[in-house]
């Protein structure tokens, strides 16, 4: 090879890298195409994935192989070294408004180390075949071209490996389980408010025994592995496993494998509509875990949700009903107060006449909703309601889910994480209760399906009712919120739209009057949905 060949290969190798990396983020965000999110994604940002700068160094080398003109060798070595110091700085750019950047795991580290095995061969070839180190290097291009394309390849290429992987982590969980013959398992499912649930139920029950909840909010597979082989401890008394689903029969697969006795449903909604294909497919998939529950064992139902009381339960567990609407039910709250410390309420047991008085940090009709469910399973688990208003107490406020900040006078109601139709109009009903100036920051709901515009217009509708200010996050996305802004007649003077939420806080600020001001930021949309590629 000619110094030119090893310039240009040693060139187009980091170039390669670099670009690599934001395919890698991708396809880790997209679940590594799980039910073909990642091609979904691709389909969608078809200009990001495939029109780079690469591109005229691509069809130089293209032409090289077909004219042999040497000069066009040296063209794509210019690209390529120009192309590094774009994506280098375009990726400094984008980390610095990245919400979950790419976490490199054991199974993103097989990826690569499968990436490179696989890129390096036709770099060897070139070596040992110099007849054909044009042909090699057009091959060379085209994997850096189709960088997004080639990880997706790489992705099948190891699914073997993760296959055995899988195998390995499943056996050793599920003998985990197996040797710890006196622990409570509770499993957690719904559309909205598994995450919160799980660790105001864990906050409970730590105030009388030892409850480990899974991992943050991994609630796959893998998720619930890891938490049992990694966390779980022989001292631990209560697992309390969060369930998350796209389609129907997950649920069954994680119960298949922790075989949970007691269970509680949160809402259950739209959320992931798009892979799920219809409601009652949801509806179905998440009556998976109380189906699965044995006869001796108990679930929390909520009965203000149309739901959960209209669903044929296939099942003849013990079921325990709450709501807060419905008083005939078997835990009810009632005398329901909000305010910038919190939720206060009254609690109700059936056949017990007194009202008992709670408190909590947490704010918001729905999360009052996920305390009775704890308090009604804790209540079930031999705690006295002393015990359970305590832990009621201490229950710590979940990050990004209606949490409240407080900078200056300035009120920030932090609802980032994963918006819904049904928690952003909860999360509207808390803005509403507040005194002072109300302001609504969000960049729109995603992963409805073909029901998400309409979603969202009905969003802008409700916005509409409560803010004083609306600062929307990227315009294509919130097209469809801005509409149903209009048609309540909003003041267009009011409404802000802007590229990256870092913008808003400052805008915010200019808000700034007698009253104190509370600023509901809804949603926080994955980097895959970012308009600033």
């Amino acid at each position: 090879m000619n110094i030119a060949t090893v310039i240009l290969i040693l060139v187009l190798m980091i170039y390669t890298v670099i670009k690599s990396k934001k395919a890698m983020h991708m396809l880790q965000q997209n679940l590594y195409n799980d039910g073909n999110r990642y091609l979904k994604w691709i389909r969608k940002n078809l200009r990001s994935a495939f029109l780079g700068i690469d591109v005229p160094a691509f069809l130089c080398l293209i032409g090289n192989d077909v004219f042999k003109l040497n000069i066009l060798i040296y063209i794509a070595i210019v690209i390529y070294i120009i192309g590094v110091f774009i994506v280098c700085r375009s990726n400094k750019k984008e980390k610095t408004q990245m919400k979950k950047p790419l976490v490199v795991t054991a199974r993103v580290k097989r990826l690569i180390v499968t990436a490179t095995m696989v890129y390096l061969i036709p770099v060897v070839c070139c070596y040992f075949f110099k007849e054909q180190t044009n042909l090699l290097l057009v091959i060379l291009a085209t994997i850096t071209y189709l960088v997004y394309f080639y990880l997706w390849c790489i992705n099948i290429l190891n699914k073997p490996i993760e296959k055995c992987v899988y195998y390995i982590f499943y056996f050793q969980a599920t003998s985990k389980l197996k040797s710890m013959k006196r622990l409570k398992v509770i499993g957690i499912a719904g559309s909205y408010g598994k995450t919160s649930s799980k660790n105001i139920l864990s906050d409970i029950l730590n105030v009388k025994m030892i409850a480990r909840p899974t991992l943050r909010n991994l609630n796959t597979e893998y998720g619930l592995m890891m938490s049992i082989n990694n966390h779980l401890d022989k001292f631990d008394e209560v697992f309390i496993a969060e369930m998350g689903a796209y389609k129907r029969g997950e649920i069954k697969k994680l119960c298949n494998m922790v075989h949970p006795s007691y269970g509680i449903l949160t809402t259950i909604g739209t959320a992931h509509l798009e892979s799920f294909g219809n409601e009652e497919n949801i509806q179905k998939a998440k009556f998976e875990l109380i189906e699965s529950l044995p006869k001796n064992g108990i679930g929390i139902l909520n009965g203000d949700d149309p739901k959960q009381v209209s669903y044929q339960l296939k099942n003849t567990c013990r079921i325990v009903w709450i709501g807060i609407d419905n008083r005939d039910v078997d835990v009810y709250a009632d005398n329901i107060k909000c305010s910038s410390n919190g939720s206060t309420f009254d609690c109700h047991f059936k056949g017990d006449a007194k009202a008992y008085s709670f408190e909590t940090k947490l704010l918001g009709n729905h999360n009052i909703y996920n305390i009775l469910a704890s308090i009604a399973l804790a209540k079930e688990l031999g705690m006295t309601v002393s015990e359970i208003q305590t832990g009621v107490h201490k229950v710590r406020p979940v990050k990004h889910r209606l949490e409240m900040k407080e900078i200056g006078n300035i009120h920030m109601i932090d609802d980032a994480y994963n918006s819904n139709p049904v928690g952003a109009k909860k999360a509207l009903e808390v803005l509403k209760m507040m005194p002072g100036t109300k302001v609504v920051v969000t960049p729109g709901m995603i992963e409805l399906g073909e029901k998400e515009d309409e979603y969202n217009k009905t969003f802008g509708t409700e916005i509409a009712e409560v803010a004083d200010y609306v600062i929307l996050i990227g315009e294509k996305k919130t097209k469809a919120i801005y509409e149903g802004l209009l048609e309540k007649k909003y003041d267009k003077d009011k409404i802000y739209i802007l590229n990256d939420v870092k913008e808003s806080f400052k805008l915010v600020e200019s808000f700034k009057g007698k009253e104190d001001i509370f600023a509901l930021y809804e949603n926080d949309l994955p980097d895959s949905y970012n308009e600033k590629k």
